[in-house]
């Protein structure tokens, strides 16, 4: 019986793994790899056997009862088996139901934490998400649940979105109607940390016209305090 370690990939591009990510990848014997991992991060187990979990928010994607089969069988197989995770495995990345699977098949395993697309997004755009006086609270959340119910409310100081961008115009009506300005200030951030990643800033009011820049494509959308602008400083370019 072997040990499956979660290793967060982080939100972009390869080099975004941590160093223990990075070492747990070079001892697998098994990869099972989320659909937003970076290819490049095949050259940290090149010894490994790779396998495509295809995992991608609510679209089409590997079935989660499936991918909890693929563990248990891997490590039932393998001393070492990695289970490679975009982002944080923390953050929306069905985690308990994983590690609730391994426990139950009396397997071992160990969560190593990483960059998640809201912090990837926030040095993208050097826009803390907290900020003194005025930024004391962040609110994680998906812009919509898997039954297709739009979330948005005002529960902190700066909200953060993840999977928002087919949504943009909907959330924006969402969040007026809990309370926020129309000027309140909203940034949004395709791609957060890979090479190819867009961002754009809007009043909450206009924040339907992001849709055309960042549609189709993995997006954080900061709303509040951590999406100002740093006073005296201009974000540089993507």
């Amino acid at each position: 019986m072997g040990r499956v370690l979660f290793v967060s990939a982080g939100p972009g591009a390869a080099d975004l793994i941590t160093l223990r990510g990075a070492r747990a990848l070079a001892q697998a014997q098994v990869v099972l790899a989320d659909a937003l991992a970076d290819p490049a991060l095949r050259e940290l187990a090149p010894q490994a056997q790779w396998v495509d979990m295809g995992k991608r928010g609510f679209c089409h994607s590997t079935q989660q009862a499936a991918i909890n089969s693929a563990l248990v069988e891997a490590a039932q197989a393998h001393d070492c088996v990695v289970r490679l995770k975009g982002g944080d495995a923390s953050l929306f990345g069905r985690l308990e139901e994983e590690l609730e699977v391994l426990a139950q098949a009396g397997i071992a395993s160990e969560v190593i934490p990483g960059v998640s697309a809201a912090l990837a997004a926030a040095a993208q755009t050097q826009r803390p998400l907290t900020r003194r006086g005025v930024g004391r609270s962040v609110c994680l959340s998906t812009a919509m649940t898997r039954e297709g119910e739009l979330l948005g409310g005002r529960h902190a100081d700066t909200e953060v979105f993840y999977m928002a961008g087919r949504q943009l115009a909907s959330l924006s009506r969402r969040l007026l109607d809990a309370g926020w300005p129309a000027d309140t200030p909203t940034s949004v951030v395709s791609r957060a940390g890979c090479a190819d990643a867009l961002a754009s800033e809007h009043a909450l009011a206009r924040l339907a016209d992001a849709t055309a820049l960042h549609g189709g494509r993995p997006t954080v959308v900061v709303v509040g305090a951590g999406a100002g602008a740093t006073p005296g400083h201009q974000s540089p370019p993507l």
